[in-house]
């Protein structure tokens, strides 16, 4: 599907469904973007897009099959009625569901139950992360990781808070990564046109201010999330998997990466030890990161706790503030507070959804996600163009697979939430009827969880295949 950056104009709502990725001439779902169990070492997800229709002078005339769903029209709105029925039939008893669907045209309240009510979110978090990023940075900003010289001798890396900062360029892949291999590359050419081959080096994280871990995190989170550093390769991780083994010093590594790297290009390196770049060194090598929305896009995709974490903070330095838990706590607050969907009994303690802590309520998904599929907040767009499609990739390919809930696979997209007893699935989808919408469900007291998210997917499946005007 090349860059996932649709634009969308609810004034005429196929166009609307476009942010979806689920349509092509009325059709459905046309690109797989990976999983999280095929991405590679250190969590890359490559696109794999359907073959476009083939032009008949390139390639012989394929059957292409009929579109599963009726086209998207600007017909009548949903009805709240018809939603409540569909959702009612769907059996959850014994469960403390809380929930809310807005229709996405209109802003119509279509369902709500306990919608305003302060639940744990769990990973459906990172929606309000990457909104409040996109917001302040805006889709196209990128981070940059600098080498500057610091005298004839010694140069120092300066890590600019890359969340997918690699040890090497992986050929193939989308989005691409930028690469210490690349600094490398860049940063010997330079010391070589000054005629210098023999370097110290030392490396600056102090981007990032304040703990490295979440207060309310327990140690059993250890292998779900990075210790958090502005100076990083493939996430922290050892196998470059997660759950997985986590390094102790992700600094330190990444820089021990980028010597080695220096080394191969004939560069000696004589020491490696943290440092402070001061302001007047001069800039001789740097690498950016892919945009930010390609960062949210993959984050959401794979429920990257890491990247999540990394955007959390640094939406506070975009504002202003400092790096740390806390500037990014008030700095997110205050951005959904501008945006229109904070409410008083929120509480936010990270920004990857671990915490057990923080609050939100089921209104507050699906306001942000409306916006994000409206035409007033381009720049939050990624939001919803980075949902894993249901029964297809990412968090979302093992589920929907069930007579109940089928109906949702290859239309609904949504961000899954997973916590001992916590399950959560905030989306959009668009029905059988053509309708669009957006919905939040979670749940807190899940005795069984796979029961839970049985039920989860069965509310989807439901608003899927609902016949609502």
């Amino acid at each position: 599907m090349g860059p996932r950056r649709i634009a969308i104009s609810l004034a005429v709502l196929a166009v609307v469904a476009a942010v979806l990725a689920a349509l092509v001439n009325g059709g459905s779902f046309t690109a797989h973007r990976g999983s999280t169990d095929s991405a590679p070492a250190g969590g890359t997800s490559s696109i794999r897009p359907r073959p476009a229709r083939p032009a008949p002078a390139a390639q012989p005339t394929q059957d292409v099959p009929e579109p599963v769903l009726t086209p998207v029209t600007s017909g009548p709105a949903p009805r709240p009625a018809k939603v409540r029925a569909a959702l009612d039939a769907v059996d959850d008893s014994g469960v403390g569901l809380s929930g809310a669907v807005l229709d996405v045209a209109t802003g119509a309240r279509l369902y709500a139950r306990r919608a305003d009510s302060p639940v744990i979110p769990a990973s459906t978090m990172k929606l309000l992360t990457s909104a409040a990023a996109l917001q302040i940075l805006g889709p196209e900003h990128t981070f940059t990781t600098r080498v500057v010289s610091a005298s004839a001798s010694r140069i120092v890396l300066v890590g600019g808070g890359d969340p997918y900062l690699a040890s090497r360029t992986r050929g193939g892949t989308y989005p691409r990564r930028s690469s210490v291999a690349d600094l490398a590359k860049e940063t010997a050419a330079q010391l070589r046109q000054s005629r210098r081959s023999t370097v110290s080096l030392g490396y600056d994280d102090s981007l990032f201010t304040g703990p490295d871990w979440n207060r309310t995190w327990p140690n059993a989170y250890r292998d779900q999330v990075t210790p958090l550093s502005a100076l990083w390769v493939e996430e922290g991780r050892v196998n470059g998997g997660s759950p997985g083994l986590r390094q102790s010093d992700p600094a330190n590594t990444a820089a021990q990466t980028f010597a080695k790297a220096l080394r191969a290009q004939g560069i000696k390196v004589t020491a490696v030890r943290k440092a402070t770049a001061a302001k007047s060194d001069r800039t001789i090598a740097a690498v950016s990161s892919m945009p930010l929305e390609r960062i949210v896009e993959q984050l959401l995709l794979v429920s990257d706790n890491d990247a999540a974490e990394v955007l959390f903070r640094q939406a506070a330095i975009g504002a202003g503030r400092s790096g740390s838990f806390a500037e990014g706590r008030a700095v997110v607050e205050r951005t959904l507070r501008t945006l229109g969907v904070w409410h008083a009994a929120t509480s936010i303690h990270d920004g990857s959804g671990l915490s057990r802590s923080t609050r939100v309520h089921a209104d507050t998904l699906v306001k942000v996600l409306r916006l994000a599929a409206g035409p007033k907040r381009p720049q939050l767009r990624p939001v919803v163009t980075g949902l894993p499609v249901a029964g297809v990739e990412g968090s979302l390919r093992t589920r929907f697979h069930d007579s109940a809930s089928a109906a949702g696979i290859g239309v609904l997209h949504a961000k899954t939430g997973t916590l001992t007893g916590v399950h959560s699935l905030a989306g959009v989808v668009r029905a059988r009827d053509g309708s669009l919408m957006v919905f939040a469900f979670l749940i807190n007291d899940a005795a069984n969880g796979y029961a839970a998210i049985l039920l989860l997917d069965r509310l989807g499946g439901a608003l899927s295949s609902c016949g609502c005007r």
